[in-house]
């Protein structure tokens, strides 16, 4: 057996049981993916975060992410989550980027009293998803769409977004896509809730990814580039969102909740 350095945090919420849970996994070496796979499965969080020190001089550490059900392209929380772990093994650091195979070099810094993440901005055009739609179960006024299977459903108000009931059997038979609903926010500037069934995380707690895609969007209805985000999911999650050229900055708390050891076979 192996011993690995294994870290559960709660990303995006600033107290425990919220925002969104990602393991931290850092690695010697990359294994096989279908250990990778089978990790990610046990563990059966949104993702798994694994690691791996970079060697090219292209970023501090290599980073990929598992669902319990296959390896994605982008994922924000566990990122906010696994820069949470590195920052807090080296105090005095202010920064770490990350290496992705799909995603490019990815940053993670302290901000304030948390940390915040630099994503790629993900833009959409306009755009019709009949069968989503259906698989939703409300018609919204608008529908934006990405090339990379992002998918966002404007509705009019939070409490539209809020008594969503999606049929998730209809939604996965669609494929992996990031299904997104919002609004403007009661509380918050904005809302949203997001659904991935086809990816093995029926609705997500806190996705950083989809405010990726929404912070270009929003940025520019309320013309400004930056707003407040509030995920409402059942756990309930946190958002600073900041438009920056081309990147994304999101804000949020990182909770550790569990450090230890992960065994290997």
């Amino acid at each position: 057996m192996t011993a690995v350095p294994y870290w559960h945090l709660d990303a995006f919420s600033d107290g425990a049981f919220g925002g969104n849970q990602a393991a931290v996994m850092i690695l010697e070496a990359w294994p096989g993916d279908a250990l990778l796979a089978a990790i990610g499965a046990e563990n059966l969080f949104a993702e798994t975060a694994f690691l791996v020190r970079d060697s090219s001089g292209a970023a501090d550490w290599e980073l990929r992410w598992f669902t319990p059900e296959m390896e994605i392209r982008l994922c924000g929380h566990a990122t906010l989550a696994a820069g949470a772990v590195l920052l807090g093994l080296e105090p005095g650091r202010g920064a770490v980027t990350f290496a992705t195979r799909k995603a490019g070099v990815l940053e993670v810094r302290r901000s304030g009293g948390g940390f915040e993440v630099a994503l790629p901005l993900i833009a959409t055009a306009p755009g019709a998803y009949p069968a989503a739609v259906s698989g939703l179960g409300a018609v919204p006024r608008e529908v934006w769409r990405s090339p990379d299977r992002y998918s966002v459903f404007v509705y009019g108000s939070e409490a539209e977004v809020r008594a969503l009931a999606p049929d998730m059997a209809a939604l996965a038979d669609l494929g992996d896509d990031q299904f997104i609903a919002t609004a403007p926010g009661d509380a918050s500037d904005v809302v949203s809730r997001v659904f991935v069934p086809g990816g093995g995380v029926p609705e997500d707690s806190a996705t950083g990814s989809a405010h990726a895609v929404l912070a270009p969007l929003w940025c520019e209805r309320l013309g400004r580039d930056s707003f407040s985000a509030v995920q409402a999911s059942a756990r309930g999650a946190h958002f600073a969102c900041r438009r920056e050229g081309e990147r994304v900055w999101l804000g949020g708390g990182c909770v550790l909740v569990v450090e230890g050891t992960f065994h290997l076979p």
